[in-house]
């Protein structure tokens, strides 16, 4: 249904477990894709599972000098950035009162400023070709809050508010900015929850199971597309019906 052949994509935090899931079916549907992270021996392997010409550029979000060549190097290996998906991300959790300017810095860092200036350098190009589709992943703790991790949500709270504002500047040249707030989903993140603790989240949502990268993916492809062209600064929530907004 939806063609993204000659479009092309630019997907952070590719070696995780819903970063791949994003660089796959994006390629699925056509587009050459970038994959960004930190492990190159994941990204290899993600790489070599695509079908045609596609690349991988290796860069820690938290060193300020590696967004800059991410940028550049990922336009001169594919020309331009048409798709740019902001998907890269970390936990640093602590309660409040214990939680250190380290954990909330480095949290603020990754999830947030990286996503402001990876966005900057991108959409220039966007705005000249008067086109692009900028995706970021939030979260369901943006909305709800979540104790020991007031960064985190701070954080992704800030991403949702940044790309409302991003979305009114750049509509006028065909740029939608959207964001997709997934609920918990399975991954080496959720993985790691002991079991009372996920009895307690499959209680509270009404579909009674965790999210798949592949739910998540899904409404990537349709904010990729041409199709959702009318459709700007939303957040699309995914999360089994744990939070209807």
């Amino acid at each position: 249904m939806f063609n993204l052949k000659n479009k092309k994509a630019l997907v952070t935090g590719a070696s995780g477990g819903i970063g791949k899931e994003i660089a796959k079916v994006l390629n699925s549907h056509g587009a050459e894709v970038c994959l960004s992270g930190r492990n190159v021996d994941e990204l290899e392997i993600l790489k070599s599972s695509l079908k045609g010409e596609n690349h991988l550029v290796k860069a820690d979000l938290l060193n300020s000098k590696d967004i800059p060549m991410l940028i550049e190097e990922t336009e001169e290996k594919m020309g331009q950035i048409d798709i740019l998906v902001n998907n890269a991300g970390i936990t640093k959790d602590n309660i409040f009162l214990r939680m250190s300017d380290k954990e909330w810095d480095d949290v603020m860092a990754l999830n947030l400023t990286s996503v402001f200036k990876i966005s900057k350098l991108a959409v220039k190009g966007m705005i000249k070709r008067r086109y692009g589709r900028i995706i970021n992943i939030t979260s369901v703790v943006a909305f709800t809050g979540s104790p020991g991790q007031a960064n985190y949500s701070a954080s992704k709270a800030g991403v949702i508010g940044m790309s409302k504002s991003l979305s009114q500047e750049v509509a006028s040249r065909q740029i939608t900015v959207n964001c997709i707030a997934p609920g918990y989903i399975e991954t080496n993140m959720t993985k790691d929850l002991d079991e009372k603790r996920k009895n307690l989240i499959l209680d509270a949502i009404p579909s009674k199971r965790l999210g798949l990268p592949s739910d998540l993916s899904s409404a990537v492809i349709f904010l990729a597309s041409e199709e959702s062209g009318y459709l700007t600064g939303q957040t699309i929530h995914v999360n089994g019906g744990l939070l209807m907004n």
